[in-house]
């Protein structure tokens, strides 16, 4: 597929979760349910009644598990979706500190922004935007999170390379996402579906920590999750990776 068609796949995918015309993904089939698969990637009960309506259970890992913030920080959400891990991050930065997610799907803005009215998170913003074209300034973010997003990017060194450039210098990046046990047939890498559903755009493990590096950043491994090919995506070879990053 090709970038554009590629990128349009994954908005016309999201658009259609957003507006619940769709379940969470299509490689799972979405048997279990937001708060079942939340649970299994490490969320706890209080994160899950912070905005309820906010989780459409879309991640892969819990990012922000790994993510030491603290409070007065400035955060990005990379691909913020309806705005669940946002709103997890406002409570950790507090009043003094300020969430930003980018999103590039009007939908999931639109219900993002509704949440956080809603709920009264003066500190969280919406932009849209895309990740490899952040609507941010040079050095303004001290800590980047992203949950199972930037597989869905065609061009993912893009995508690092403008998270470095956001980031303050010593700023730190959490990401859960999806990567490859091996390779897939061209078959898979070119259904719409599969590349939506976070697996035929993902890389193979090596070859993604080879583009962090090259993006500039320092990485550790924080854990990598080789079950949940079995658990929500049907038995195809994928793992769940959660990375750290460090820009010196």
């Amino acid at each position: 597929m090709k970038d554009e068609e590629i990128t349009l796949a994954v908005k016309k995918h999201y658009s259609a979760v957003a507006r619940q015309e769709k379940p969470c993904c299509t490689s799972c089939g979405c048997e279990q349910s937001p708060e079942e698969i939340s649970r299994m990637l490490g969320y706890s009960d209080d994160d899950l009644a912070n905005v309820p309506e906010a989780n459409l259970g879309l991640g892969c890992g819990n990012p922000l598990a790994l993510a030491s913030i603290k409070q007065g920080e400035t955060v990005l959400d990379l691909g913020s979706g309806a705005g669940f891990d946002c709103f997890l991050a406002a409570r950790k930065v507090g009043p003094g500190g300020r969430v930003i997610g980018v999103d590039m799907t009007d939908a999931m803005l639109e219900k993002a922004r509704t949440n956080a009215l809603k709920h009264g998170f003066g500190n969280v913003e919406f932009r849209r935007g895309y990740i490899h074209e952040l609507p941010l300034d040079d050095s303004t973010v001290d800590v980047i999170i992203s949950n199972c997003v930037i597989n869905l990017a065609p061009d993912k060194l893009a995508v690092y390379r403008d998270a470095y450039r956001v980031l303050k210098s010593g700023g730190r990046m959490f990401v859960s996402d999806i990567v490859l046990l091996e390779e897939l047939t061209k078959e898979q890498r070119n259904d719409p579906e599969l590349v939506a559903s976070c697996v035929g755009g993902a890389l193979l493990r090596d070859d993604y920590l080879a583009i962090v590096k090259k993006a500039g950043f320092r990485t550790e491994t924080m854990h990598e999750d080789r079950e949940i090919g079995k658990t929500q995506y049907g038995g195809l070879p994928v793992m769940s990776l959660k990375l750290a990053a460090y820009k010196d």
